[in-house]
């Protein structure tokens, strides 16, 4: 185990006034966020970012798609070791998701220039466009962002080429953002849990094993309409009647399979959604998640004999379409390992978890190793103003971050 240098430490105070002056970019009156990628409010957070950065001793630049790159020069010509993550939020958001790990990456910029500290491996800190919509800026910095500008464009029809002029990008050379591991060794993205496991455990640090893969499909379910009140039950083809059993279907495999699998059915439609009428269509979709690529095709596989089955039963048609596929992406073994070793170290209680939420390590982990750190959230609530990670859970996430960067700056 590598020892610590007990000097270095998160300012906790300093960080807490980072996190509170960016939340004040989009405040909402119920204590919320909205920033919006590419709005006026993201443009003004990512001038304030530039210069705390600047601030913190870093050379910053922008790359094709947005992103920013805030490096802390080392000694050595080595590939850098980043972390960071994105301050956009969802329309009505809270001011630590995504924002906790690229202002936790400027404070270890701060710590090292305060400390005079020179790693031998650059650091930095990257702040990644669009997280939270179309996470164009992880995926062109992996090479896997499609080259297609209608897949990007806004909901208020504004193309992705005027969505990245006004940040600085160039649509035309999305392809120069792509970098591989000779230019970064490791990824380390600080965040909080945005679930309830870490309270429940009363562990202070989650060390995650991975990132989870996910698959999303819509059903479409046809039967047949009819008069309420004069179809005898055994005459019925009923839409809504073979959605349920789906559903109750789909929950029980994801209760009694063996795994850490989990399965949502989360959006139903009915039609004619009439009092008096026998449903005829139902439209509703399946979310999976789970590690283990595996362990999803078995899930899916199971899903579509239940499928079969219910159909014939229930005398419907019942098709099924894939609308989303995301790999999962594990964990670097050996940098858990770090984060663990920080963890005791700094006698701080840690437990093993997936994250089952995406993440902008997910695909910067398809090219590099990667690792993230997760901090409580306050009854598992996140993308909500009611999202809460104390001051002290903050800090406690960003020292684990500062130590694990100085650990293996030595053993990489």
């Amino acid at each position: 185990m590598i020892a610590l240098l007990p000097k270095l430490a998160i300012n906790c105070d300093r960080l807490a006034r980072s996190i509170a002056g960016l939340a004040e970019i989009g405040k909402l009156p119920n204590g919320g966020v909205c920033r919006l990628a590419f709005s006026k409010e993201d443009i003004q957070a990512r001038a304030l970012v530039t210069s705390w950065m600047q601030e913190a001793g870093m050379s910053v630049r922008s790359d094709a798609v947005g992103n920013i790159i805030g490096t802390y020069s080392g000694t050595e010509s080595k590939a850098a070791l980043a972390t960071g993550s994105h301050i956009d939020t969802v329309p009505i958001g809270g001011r630590y998701d995504g924002c906790l790990g690229v202002l936790a990456g400027i404070e270890v910029a701060r710590v090292l220039q305060e400390n005079q500290v020179r790693l031998r491996h650059p650091f930095e800190v990257i702040v990644f466009s669009d997280e939270e919509n179309s996470v164009i800026g992880c995926k062109a910095i992996a090479g896997n962002a499609p080259n297609d500008p209608e897949r990007y464009r806004r909901k208020d029809g504004t193309s992705i080429q005027d969505c990245l002029k006004n940040v600085g990008g160039d649509w035309e050379k999305l392809h120069t953002a792509k970098r591989d591991r000779h230019e970064i060794a490791a990824f380390i993205e600080l965040h909080v849990e945005q679930g309830g496991v870490l309270e429940a455990l009363d562990k202070q640090i989650g060390v995650v094993t991975g990132i989870v893969g996910q698959y999303r499909f819509m059903v479409k379910i046809i039967g047949r309409p009819n008069h309420a009140g004069t179809t005898p039950m055994h005459m019925r083809k009923d839409a809504l009647v073979a959605a349920s059993q789906l559903v109750l279907a789909i929950n029980r495999l994801g209760v009694e399979t063996e795994g850490e699998q989990v399965a949502t059915v989360g959006h139903l439609t009915v039609s004619p959604n009439a009092t008096n009428v026998v449903p005829a269509r139902v439209d509703m979709s399946i979310d999976l998640r789970d590690l283990s690529e595996e362990n999803l095709l078995y899930l899916i596989a199971q899903i579509e004999k239940e499928c079969e089955a219910i159909a014939r039963s229930t005398g419907t048609e019942i098709s099924i379409e894939q609308k989303l596929h995301v790999l999962p992406t594990p964990a670097k073994p050996e940098l858990m390992e770090a984060i663990a070793n920080v963890c005791q170290e700094l006698k701080l209680s840690y437990d093993y978890l997936p994250s089952r939420a995406g993440h902008d390590a997910q695909e910067i982990g398809r090219f590099t190793d990667m690792a993230m750190i997760f901090v409580p959230s306050r009854d598992g609530i996140s993308h909500s103003q009611d999202e809460y990670t104390s001051p002290e859970q903050c800090a406690q996430g960003a020292n684990v971050l500062l130590h694990t960067i100085l650990a293996i700056d030595k053993t990489m």
